[in-house]
């Protein structure tokens, strides 16, 4: 996650407030300036630093805040409305046409993942809406764009328009904006060409499709790795373009993220959309309120939810909780569970979006090797359907054969069947509403984050502003799904 060391920081400077009875107007100085540390660190640009610090220490130091009981509570939502705030405010969704088709172009420099982003929207926009978009190739000089394009299209069954090298990208989207009109097409999402900077070239013909097209929707898509550039790229584009969104890509980077924190300032526009992995799946929608969570610390519960939605449909989710309540657990199940968290990324990132476990000692250290649930899936297999079914079966003979059938050690496998007896303990506790029976969930809830933990005030306030969010979105897709 791009912004780890940006929320240590954050944490250390808070942790430092909330360990204080009272605040005085000196506290809530020491802790700007920590603030304001961290923020032009994680390269933050300087004007958005001193516009944030500045809010946050105009409220922090009133006299409703310092005669609290809770001060150093009632700074962190300070904090983290105006991080909220300062990160947009609202989610803002595609800007989408009365009429079709949708037409949303790319924009960017060479490299910032324009062209991955078009298959990962077009991949989203299929499976939310059932939609059939239009891939248009207008990246000439670089002949690798139009196979890229090619190959993602192959992947999602999408059409791709190009008429190869040596037209003009404008006459290839003016040919392409025909064909998505003939078949019909709900979206055209054009991929057009960058550069390694920025040139009157490459601006003279981004604003000529922009005049052909005319576009519901220009998206610049920006690299998070190139820091504080990011933030003049984009102020250069919208210039010339008028941006109405961005997409910051490479989110999931050791960088320090702060071209996300600056950008929806210096521009305007709405960030709408992170790019965080690889896959044609690693598409977010930008949550300001969600970012700000996750960046001080407080978690991304309602993020974690959705992925997880993603991946499992709600009759297996029944199914899967109603053996956890009859204590029925088995070994298939448990390698279905190994699947669906390999999509949902990896594991440490979904750690860090439950509340309190970003502070929690070693968090940091957590890595889990892919190929660890390579091994676990080889054991499982090496094992007969009897065995899967009924895991009481595993004497030292039959864990033997199934060490030696999937290349590991007895040691490992016997490793393995203990975390599935321990997992199975812990599900079925939680599905029982006995969570508190957990080893170490009682630290969790007291300490964490600097609201101090789940049972905090500030935890309090967050986990049942998200529970509300929760019950909402949940209503919202019974609506739709009747």
């Amino acid at each position: 996650m791009a912004f780890e060391n940006l929320t240590k920081r954050l944490q250390d400077a808070m942790g430092k407030l909330r360990r204080k009875g009272k605040v005085s107007e000196n506290d809530v100085k020491e802790m700007m300036r920590e603030i304001r540390l961290a923020l032009l660190e994680a390269d933050v640009a300087l004007p958005v630093v001193k516009e944030f610090t500045k809010a946050v220490r105009e409220r922090a130091v009133g006299v409703e805040v310092l005669e609290n009981l809770n001060p150093a509570q009632q700074i962190v939502k300070i904090v983290d409305e105006e991080l909220t705030k300062t990160l947009g405010g609202e989610t803002v969704g595609l800007n989408k046409s009365e009429k079709i088709p949708t037409i949303i172009m790319m924009s960017g420099l060479q490299g910032a993942g324009k062209t991955t982003f078009a298959g990962k929207l077009a991949n989203k926009l299929i499976k939310e809406e059932n939609a059939r978009p239009l891939l248009i190739a207008a990246d000439v000089y670089r002949p690798a764009a139009i196979d890229q394009l090619k190959t993602l299209g192959k992947q999602l069954d999408v059409p791709v328009f190009d008429m190869g090298t040596d037209t003009s990208p404008v006459e290839i989207v003016r040919n392409g904006l025909l064909l998505a009109r003939e078949k019909k097409n709900d979206y055209v999402l054009i991929d057009t060409a960058g550069r390694l900077h920025i040139d009157e070239t490459l601006m003279n013909e981004l604003k000529d499709i922009k005049a052909l097209a005319n576009p519901d929707e220009i998206l610049l898509v920006v690299d998070a790795m190139t820091g504080q550039d990011a933030v003049n790229v984009a102020a250069s584009f919208n210039e010339a373009l008028g941006i109405t969104g961005v997409i910051i890509t490479k989110l999931d980077g050791d960088t320090r993220g702060g071209a996300a924190l600056s950008i929806r300032q210096v521009t305007g526009a709405p960030i709408k959309f992170t790019g965080t992995g690889e896959k044609l799946t690693d598409l977010e929608v930008f949550h300001p309120d969600r970012m700000s969570g996750r960046i001080l610390g407080m978690g991304d519960m309602l993020t974690l939810i959705e992925k997880a939605q993603q991946d499992f449909d709600e009759k297996k989710a029944e199914e899967m909780a109603q053996k956890m309540r009859e204590n029925t657990f088995d070994f298939n199940d448990f390698m279905e569970q190994l699947d669906q968290m390999n999509n949902m990324g990896p594991i440490e990132d979904l750690l860090k979006m439950i509340p309190g476990m970003s502070s929690m000692p070693g968090i940091d250290q957590v890595k889990v090797d892919p190929k660890d649930m390579a091994r676990k899936r080889a054991m499982v297999l090496s094992m007969t359907p009897e065995e899967r079914e009924n895991p009481e079966l595993l004497n030292p003979s039959r864990r033997r054969r199934i060490a030696a059938g999937s290349g590991n050690s007895v040691v490992e496998v016997n490793k393995m069947i203990k975390n599935f007896n321990e997992a199975k303990k812990m599900m079925s506790l939680m599905s029982k509403g006995e969570m508190n029976k957990i080893p170490g969930m009682d630290q969790l809830m007291n300490q964490g984050g600097f609201g101090g933990g789940i049972k905090g005030k500030v935890g309090k306030m967050a986990m049942n502003s998200m529970m509300k969010k929760m019950n909402k979105k949940m209503k919202k897709n019974k609506k739709k799904k009747r």
